[in-house]
């Protein structure tokens, strides 16, 4: 039986817990800051734009999942709780992280509603302000449980509050959110997104794409089943996927694509930063 009154009063235990963390962040805990990127761009996990966490669905048939494991690729695992999102909860998850890059993750980051709504090329209207209340509550109550080869942590993908009356919002970054970013990012072009808006298996498309400097080819079942698509034709997927294919070399995106079989071959400019790693890589193979 335990006597220590500082655990067994609400309390003392409070006490103890904090005495505990203040120990652990005065000796451990050292301030970590996200890369930082241009602010044309949005920089994001590798492991987000390779898997059906964001899916290249419209949003409309969502559906509540519980410890869903999403289809990723190899290496990765992320089992997922909470309402199912879309490439519209992916621009405000980017824009959230963008706008709070600076400052050290943990850190409580305050911005006004009509500033993310700025960011995200979207009116301050009524509807609007509704739309992105729902968007981070969505986010807020999503959980997910990631492993990345011997890592693993779980977690929600925001954390935050608001003021109804000064219409501000506060949010704070998961502390293991950095883990994500180390493991690989990319910076991704946000006027291509902004341009493929509404457009959900283009921009899943267009995010997969820019995450690699040297696109493989890829199966027309494996795409159906990374994108999280619930189109359940392959043939009228596979017509959805030329036309989204499409769309991104009309915005430059894409130099070109063609089916070969049932796989998808694109050719793609790498950005600078991409050509130098593979100009590194190149080298190393000499």
């Amino acid at each position: 039986m335990c006597s220590d009154s500082s655990l067994t009063s609400p309390a003392g235990f409070e006490a103890r817990i904090q005495r505990i963390r203040a120990k652990s962040s005065s000796t451990f805990a050292r301030p970590v800051q996200l890369p930082l990127w241009p602010d044309i761009n949005r920089g994001v996990p590798n492991a987000w734009l390779r898997c059906a966490l964001f899916a290249g669905i419209q949003g409309r048939g969502r559906k509540a999942l519980k410890s869903e494991l999403l289809a990723t690729v190899e290496g990765i695992e992320i089992r997922f709780s909470g309402w199912q999102l879309d490439q519209s909860d992916l621009d405000v998850w980017e824009t959230v992280i963008h706008l709070t890059r600076q400052h050290p993750i943990g850190n409580r980051v305050s911005f006004s509603e009509s500033q993310i709504l700025r960011e995200l090329n979207r009116s301050v209207g009524s509807s609007d302000r509704k739309w992105l209340r729902s968007v981070l509550v969505r986010l807020a109550g999503a959980l997910v449980e990631v492993k990345l080869g011997e890592r693993s942590f779980f977690g929600t993908l925001l954390k935050g509050a608001s003021d109804e009356c000064s219409r501000r919002y506060v949010i704070e970054l998961e502390p293991h959110l950095h883990t994500l970013y180390m493991t690989g990012w990319t910076q991704i072009n946000w006027e291509d997104r902004v341009r493929l808006r509404r457009k959900p298996l283009a921009l899943w498309l267009h995010g997969w794409f820019s995450s690699h400097a040297e696109p493989f080819p890829l199966t027309v079942s494996t795409i159906h089943r990374l994108s999280g698509s619930v189109n359940s034709h392959y043939g009228s997927f596979k017509r959805q996927l030329a036309q989204a294919l499409d769309e991104l070399v009309q915005i430059g995106s894409l130099v070109s694509w063609c089916f070969s079989g049932e796989r998808v071959c694109v050719v793609r400019t790498p950005t600078a930063s991409q050509q130098r790693h593979l100009n590194r890589r190149k080298g190393t193979k000499r």
